[in-house]
């Protein structure tokens, strides 16, 4: 069985490390251990990591903007998936900013990530057809 807890940093290299084994999930300079620990920081209690018996086999960040919730990196090892984790962490962030009154919550999957777009749909999450997202970086470095 499996506990869900706040995410901390001394779970940063291990939720680094399952990210880093995980298709389709990027990693980017803002994922670094100072970014992360300001973004911890900005949203306290809204990044949580799934555990069983001492092993972290699941994780997802949560933050928002005081009127919109952002979730990312939501990432489970293979063998623990089909056990209801991804949709506990997903809930334990959706609570915890309703909370907040944040009803809302977008979150961004990568095209070519098919599988997670067959998982977010299935949950009942809509694909926005209506707008599209724009970045720019302030700086040289695209991994920013």
């Amino acid at each position: 069985m499996f506990d869900i807890r706040v995410m901390t940093m001394a779970d940063y290299d291990a939720v680094i490390d399952l990210m880093k084994g995980t298709p389709g999930v990027s990693l980017r300079d803002a994922d670094s251990r100072e970014s992360t620990s300001k973004y911890l920081e900005r949203n306290p209690g809204l990044s949580f990591v799934a555990e069983d018996g001492g092993v972290l086999c699941g994780c997802i960040m949560s933050g928002h903007d005081g009127r919109r919730g952002y979730l990312q990196h939501l990432v489970v090892l293979p063998r623990y998936r089909r056990q209801g984790i991804a949709n506990a962490l997903v809930e334990r962030c959706l609570s915890s900013l309703e909370k907040l009154g944040i009803l809302k919550c977008h979150l961004d999957v990568f095209k070519t990530n098919t599988a997670a777009a067959n998982y977010w749909h299935s949950q009942g999450w809509q694909l926005r057809t209506d707008i599209d997202r724009y970045s720019f970086t302030r700086s040289n470095n695209e991994n920013a």
